[in-house]
């Protein structure tokens, strides 16, 4: 099943950064602002955004003098042992910061042959996650994550993943109707979160973000109380935010 052709709006700021640790690792000594300017050819402004991200995110480390060199998560992805793991625990980092930064758990989930899987996320005592009352796995039509994922699928794609997974009540909120949903994807804008309130369940709302490069399939996602239903969309418009770091990790 091919995915849709869904413009990632991060995809190409994590493109630039990937152009901008090329750069670094060519120079162990470092490199200044402008002349990262000059070797990758993104404009200062774009540039200036880009290493603020890397910085935060351990890839760079900004040394007394102006100079931009390898930070310390950029360097452990280089070194032996399991780079896999290495990247998983990048990723966490990053999952956690910004479940701190937003007040809510955070989820990365993927397309997985032919399955919603969430692989990593972050949560906490104040921060709970979704309880997973209904197998995930059966639940897209009702859950922000399992829509997002939906709307990167084709036609077909869809169609397959239905006639698997029906398109259960699971609360009075839940859409059952294939019709109507397939309705709702296709009017889906691509820069916008996908919510889901309450819908897989009750006194839970949902956002998720596409996080999407190539053939993969994924999404970022939070969850709250719907007593903090009120942060959701400050939690989603951070979601769109901070998907670039998150993309990079899957990217790297």
């Amino acid at each position: 099943m091919a995915p849709k052709p869904v413009p990632s709006v991060p995809f190409h700021s994590v493109q630039y950064a990937l152009r901008v640790l090329e750069a670094i690792a060519r120079y162990p000594d470092g490199r200044t602002e402008e002349e990262l300017v000059k070797q990758t050819g993104l404009p200062p402004g774009h540039l200036a955004r880009l290493l603020v991200m890397l910085a935060r995110e351990g890839y760079l480390e900004q040394l007394t003098d102006e100079t931009f060199v390898a930070g310390d998560a950029f360097r452990l992805l280089g070194a032996a042992g399991d780079r896999r793991s290495r990247l998983e625990g990048q990723l966490q980092r990053t999952l956690t910061s910004l479940r701190d930064e937003v007040g809510a758990a955070v989820y990365i989930s993927r397309y997985v042959d032919g399955e919603v899987k969430v692989t990593q996320f972050a949560a906490g005592p104040g921060t709970p996650a979704v309880q997973e009352w209904v197998d995930f796995r059966a639940a897209a039509h009702a859950m922000a994550v399992g829509k997002c994922l939906l709307t990167q699928l084709d036609h077909d794609g869809r169609r397959d993943h239905l006639s698997r997974h029906r398109t259960i009540r699971l609360t009075s909120r839940t859409t059952t109707s294939e019709r109507v949903l397939f309705s709702q994807l296709d009017r889906q804008p691509a820069t916008v979160p996908v919510l889901d309130l309450q819908e897989y369940a009750m006194g839970t709302v949902c956002a998720a973000v596409p996080v999407t490069a190539g053939a993969s399939v994924g999404c970022l996602a939070v969850s709250l109380p719907l007593q903090k239903a009120h942060r959701l969309r400050y939690a989603a418009r951070k979601l769109n935010e901070r998907a670039a770091p998150v993309l990079l990790s899957l990217s790297l």
